[in-house]
């Protein structure tokens, strides 16, 4: 496994901690519109980074910006509970699914449908993780029950789901583009391992 990213691998780190930092950051998420990137983020740092120290990286800048958004921005710390951790295993699960994706990708449009499939049920799996950690072991639920915890779970799923996958749509015409319009040449990080 490399460690660190190949020097086609570097511009794509910075551009998706761009990307996180403007999104997840509040503020400037706020101004500028925009709905959290964090979870299509970790999908598609699997897709380009993975077998590289990425995935630590982009957990260490989401939590500093969750600490920054609530020490030093008046951001509420209402979702900080100790079920916070289980992001680790919940963005992981983002992360795995992007490699996943990385061993069927071609440079087709069959792709698609592959993608569609693996970063979907990624996506359910990440939120599930952590949406049932939340209402769980979070604290904030007075009686929790497994009806609760269904309709808890089916009243924000759509959304967060829905905002990530948008943004895997947006990145995948993002790729397109660079594939077909500026022969960038993608190499899956499983071709790069040594």
């Amino acid at each position: 496994m490399k460690f660190l990213p190949t020097k086609k691998q570097w511009p794509v780190l910075i551009l998706l901690m761009v990307l996180m930092l403007v999104t997840r950051y509040h503020p400037w998420g706020e101004v500028l519109h925009v709905k959290d990137a964090s979870m299509a983020v970790f999908f598609a740092a699997g897709f380009y980074l993975g077998g590289t120290f990425a995935l630590p990286l982009l957990l260490l800048q989401a939590g500093l910006i969750d600490y920054v958004s609530i020490t030093q921005s008046g951001i509420s710390d209402y979702c900080v509970t100790p079920a916070y951790s289980m992001l680790v295993v919940a963005y992981a699960v983002l992360w795995y699914g992007g490699l996943l994706f990385s061993r069927y990708y071609r440079q087709s449009v069959s792709t698609l449908l592959p993608l569609a499939g693996v970063a979907l049920a990624s996506n359910l799996v990440s939120f599930w993780i952590s949406n049932g950690s939340f209402y769980w072991f979070g604290g904030r639920v007075g009686e929790a029950t497994f009806a609760g915890y269904i309709e808890n779970f089916l009243k924000y799923m759509p959304w967060f789901v829905t905002v990530s996958m948008l943004w895997i749509i947006t990145m995948a015409a993002a790729h397109a583009v660079a594939v077909w319009g500026f022969g960038y040449r993608y190499e899956s990080p499983r071709q790069n391992r040594a």
